[in-house]
């Protein structure tokens, strides 16, 4: 059982009449959208602990939750707690990484040997372009069937990024660099190096710098450590998952996913970048068209530099989807950016949650475009979740997987 692996105590499901389900959920908006508000409460009458929802159709602001911040002692979950966003942090250095081509300072086309020389095996070949879109052929480290052992083992360890660099580089390569595309958390481990080589700085102070301050962001940092800056949502491993009551798994240091997944943010924050990024305020014309030129992956989803294309039942998005352990979030956007759906659920789905998770999702999705949810989407949002949940980082889809 997870709790008996971490050594930790299970929080309580809550004193009498606090379960998750049981917590009454409220709006921030002060409009009522019971649509949106009905598909957050399933979500938590499934399991969930909590969820936050920040939807944005071009005229309105609709802000909700749905469950609690923290079991014990209850604390009702707020839209603008802090949460563990994953590979949204792939959208931020990637962004960082082309403020730096538009400087000069680096190339698309560079290889990655010219940066981390001896680093990488066959690194001449390697571009940075094919890092920040997945197709330069490394093995993903959190594929490698140790790895997650070794976190469950000691889950308050700090890992290095040669650490995680060993373990991908113990893996052949999954195919010659930029012949396909398979999704690797090593590519932006590495970009993660590359930025420091290239600036002398540390990752987390570029991101402090070059998208936190200018957008004033207050909850937005590279998480260094297990602590969280602000209030937050705790992250919970429910009781299928845990096999012994709600686990709270918040604490885990984040180190592992590094410039791959180790951001924290919030929905307002999330809605902010994204709005700034894709209307142009971060990155040039020609530098943001770079960044929206994608790989065709499956029908209807496209990868781009840090970004991703996804056709829904109302409509295209562009954003990015994030996991880590006790969190799944999502930002969605329409390609100028003056739309967007943030979806931020502090539990690692199980099989009772997962599926009305991905019909909240398709409602914000939905309503961002000023759209009700077709009598069809209910079948489409269960698909089998792989498809709808590409690229949900590895540890987090094998998961949604079973859930399936």
């Amino acid at each position: 059982m997870l709790a008996a692996a971490l050594g930790v105590t299970p929080a309580a499901a809550a004193p009498a009449g606090a379960t998750p389900a049981a917590v009454s959920a409220a709006t921030s908006s002060g409009q009522s959208d019971h649509a949106l508000q009905a598909a957050l409460q399933a979500v938590v009458d499934a399991g969930a602990t909590g969820v936050i929802a920040l939807v944005d159709d071009g005229d309105r602001v609709s802000a909700a939750t749905a469950g609690a911040a923290r079991l014990d002692p209850f604390e009702a979950i707020r839209v603008r707690d802090q949460v563990r966003v994953g590979s949204i942090t792939k959208s931020v250095m990637a962004t960082i990484t082309l403020q730096l081509v538009g400087e000069g300072r680096l190339r698309l086309d560079d290889s990655v040997e010219r940066w981390l020389p001896g680093v990488v095996p066959n690194g001449s070949a390697i571009t940075i372009r094919m890092l920040l879109q997945h197709t330069s052929g490394l093995f993903d480290y959190t594929e490698d069937p140790d790895f997650f052992a070794s976190i469950l083992a000691d889950p308050l360890r700090h890992h290095s990024p040669e650490e995680l660099l060993a373990v991908a580089f113990s893996h052949p390569p999954l195919f010659a660099p930029g012949q396909s595309w398979s999704y690797s958390n090593t590519g932006y481990i590495l970009i993660g190096l590359v930025l420091q080589a290239v600036t002398h700085t540390p990752v987390q102070t570029l991101v402090e710098r070059r998208v936190v301050r200018p957008l004033h962001l207050r909850n937005t940092y590279l998480a260094t450590s297990g602590r969280f800056r602000g209030p937050y949502a705790h992250g919970y491993a429910p009781p299928d998952i845990s096999g012994d009551g709600y686990v709270d798994i918040s604490a885990w240091n984040p180190s592992w996913a590094w410039s791959a997944g180790a951001l924290v943010s919030n929905a307002p924050d999330a809605r902010r970048f994204y709005q700034a990024l894709l209307s142009g305020r971060l990155l040039r014309p020609r530098l943001l068209q770079q960044m929206m030129t994608t790989v065709d992956v499956a029908p209807g989803f496209g990868y781009g530099l840090g970004l991703f294309r996804l056709d829904t039942v109302c409509g295209t998005v562009w954003g990015h989807d994030g996991g880590i352990p006790g969190y799944i979030s999502y930002a969605l956007n329409d390609r100028e950016g003056s739309r967007s759906a943030i979806l931020l659920l502090p539990t690692q789905p199980d099989q009772a949650i997962a599926p009305p998770f991905i019909e909240a999702l398709t409602t914000v999705e939905c309503q961002m475009f000023g759209l009700p949810v077709p009598a069809a989407a209910s079948a489409v949002a269960r698909q089998p979740l792989p498809d709808r949940l590409v690229p949900s980082d590895p540890l987090i889809t094998s998961q949604l997987r079973e859930a399936s």
